[in-house]
Order: C-alpha cells, then structure tokens, then sequence
C-alpha cells in the first residue's frame, strides 16, 4: 500500500518515497508475529549507531548515499542552506545543515500562537473521551511516553491534546522552540531505536514510547510566555539516529546552549538537533488550552492511502508543515502568573531581537 500526504502550502496530495520500505515491511510484520530476534537487534542502540556511521559518516556509504547528488533526488533547496553548498560534502552534512529559518520560515505575530517545531509530517488530536479526533493509545501510552519522574507529569495531560511530528530523512533536522516559556524539567529516557517508517509504526503498539527520547517541560503561563499552561515536548530518536544534541539558541544559531530547567526558551528559536536519519517530535498540552489550525484537523479525514487509517483503523491523514508555521492557538486568554509553583526562577525575557 502506498502512504499519501498533503502538502499544506498547495493543498496537493503527495506520496511519500519511504526507504527502504521493503526491508523495513518485512521486519516488522515479522516483529508483530514473534518479536523476531532480527529485529530486537536492529532496533538495538549499537545497530542504529552502525548503521548511522556506514550511511551517513563512513565515506563510502557517503558517496554511496550521494552527497549533492543525494540533496537533489531528495528535493532539498540548497538556496535555504547557511553553508555553501559545496562545503555539504557528506550526506551526514546535508542532514546537519543549517537554513536561514529567520528568512525562510516565517512565523504567525499572534503572541498566543503556537508553532511547528519541525519540518514534518504531522496528526492531531486528543487524549479526551468523545473527541472526534481522539488517538488513545494509538501512538504511545502517555505513562511510558513521560517516564517516572519525581513530579507526576502525566496527570497534567490527562485529557488534553497531542501533535506527532514525524520528520523524514530529506527534512531539515533541527528542532525549534514551539512555544514561549520557562523549563521546567528537561530528562533522558533510555529505549530502543524503531524505524518511523509508518509501517513499523503501525505494526508496534505504542510505538514512540518505546524508543529512546528526551522530554521537555516548557511552562507558558509566565511573563512573556505563550499563555498555554504546561507543553510537553517529546523528542524521540529512531533507527540510526544516533542520539539528540540539546543546542538552543537565542538568535540564529549563535552561541548554542544546553537547555536546562530555568532557562526562558523563546518560540521559534533552534532547540536541539537530530543525529542523521528519520525521527518524531511530539507535543502534548493540558486540556481545554489551546485549538488546532483547521486545516490539520479537516485534512486527517480525507479519504487518501494512508497506512495509519489502515493500521489504526480511522482516518489519519498526515499533513506536511514546515517549521515555526502555525499548529495551534491558545482556547483562553492569556494568564500572566505561573499556575503552579515549581521554586525556579521566573524571569522574563529580554528585548533582544527575535528572529
């Protein structure tokens, strides 16, 4: 079965290349039957940190991968990149490029906005009972997705809603900011390194929280802040992704930075960075917060070949979004004072210049 899309800036139906679609298929149909022991192994950290290196590091599976001849099958517009082209000489360096996103990417006025944090391919929905939109349990159980931590996260999202981005190998692989605010937790949780391909998806329950990830509390109910409450923003390897490198800048990609708990993150800004390959981001809200743009909620329905409807059951039709374009806005006025003491520092942002 083929996987179609949209495309949200022309409205067209696309279908997806998906590689190494056949062996990726075979896996996990087999892996859905027994767990077969092939597959345990390929979804290991030290296969996906090899496979990484052949393909991506390793100069003959560079050359092999194509370099500039692989950025030109894949469609990537090398007129967005910071580096000259002819610097990206690994395939490895296409998938690390940096683009001018302050030019390139522009990004919804309305303070109450939230964004993209990645180009990808995305679904909507909600944790609650009756929602028409509601994906419990389809993609990740929200216990497993958050881990045991010492403040319980997960009764904060209980009912609320949910976005999965779902990043392809030709996408631009840094993660942005989707919401302004402070950090509240930032933590590592171990896991294995499934493929995103939507067949593995759909043949694994509850895929995303299964795989290693790192989770993100923003707080946005503060000063400067979005004005959304608590946003989780979960993001989560896959198959030779060989790890996520926290480097979040203020303005462009100047002077990166490990993010950590008391930092004001500001929308839109670079977050942290994908090792080379296919990986998901996903954001989970507080209930009633915030209401999804139309168009992603009206294009999961349309009648396309989807291997989530067929794997799930319902129509889930992905839409192709581009980082830092608007997901979603805020249901309720904005509130000014933090909703829950957390005994971190709570300082407003400067007036340095947002790009």
């Amino acid at each position: 079965m083929q996987h179609q899309y949209i495309d949200r800036e022309t409205g067209e139906v696309r279908t997806e290349k998906l590689y190494h679609d056949r062996m990726v298929r075979m896996l996990y149909s087999r892996y859905r039957e027994n767990a077969s022991l092939m597959c345990r192994a390929l979804a290991s950290r030290r296969m996906t940190h090899l496979l990484g290196f052949l393909n991506y590091q390793f100069r003959v599976g560079s050359y092999l991968t194509g370099s500039q001849r692989f950025a030109k099958e894949l469609g990537i517009d090398v007129a967005e990149c910071v580096e000259a082209p002819e610097s990206l000489n690994t395939a490895k360096k296409w998938f690390q490029r940096q683009i001018r996103y302050w030019e390139t990417r522009p990004m919804p006025e309305e303070a109450d906005a939230v964004v993209s944090p990645a180009d990808a391919r995305t679904l909507v929905g909600s944790f609650a009972n009756g929602s028409p939109i509601r994906l419990k349990d389809k993609f990740f159980s929200l216990d497993e997705l958050l881990g045991n931590r010492d403040h319980n996260w997960r009764l904060h999202f209980e009912g609320g809603d949910l976005a999965v981005f779902r990043l392809t190998p030709d996408k631009y692989h840094y993660n942005h900011v989707p919401v302004s605010g402070i950090v509240r937790d930032i933590y590592t949780l171990d896991g294995s390194y499934h493929s995103c391909n939507p067949s593995a998806v759909v043949s694994i329950v509850t895929p995303y929280s299964k795989n290693r990830r790192v989770v993100t509390i923003i707080d946005t109910d503060v000063p400067g802040g979005t004005g959304i409450g608590l946003v989780a923003m979960i993001e989560v390897v896959a198959l030779m992704i060989g790890g996520i490198t926290q480097c979040y800048s203020s303005k462009r990609y100047d002077q990166p930075q490990n993010v950590s708990a008391g930092m004001f993150v500001r929308r839109g800004q670079p977050k942290s960075l994908y090792e080379p390959g296919s990986s998901t981001d996903v954001l989970l809200f507080e209930p009633k917060r915030i209401r999804f743009a139309t168009d992603l909620v009206r294009n999961m329905s349309r009648g396309l070949d989807s291997r989530f409807s067929e794997g799930f059951g319902q129509p889930l039709v992905e839409t192709d979004v581009r980082v830092r374009s608007l997901i979603a806005t805020a249901k309720t006025p904005q509130i000014q004072e933090p909703v829950i003491n957390f005994d971190l520092p709570n300082t407003p942002p400067s007036k340095a210049e947002i790009f």
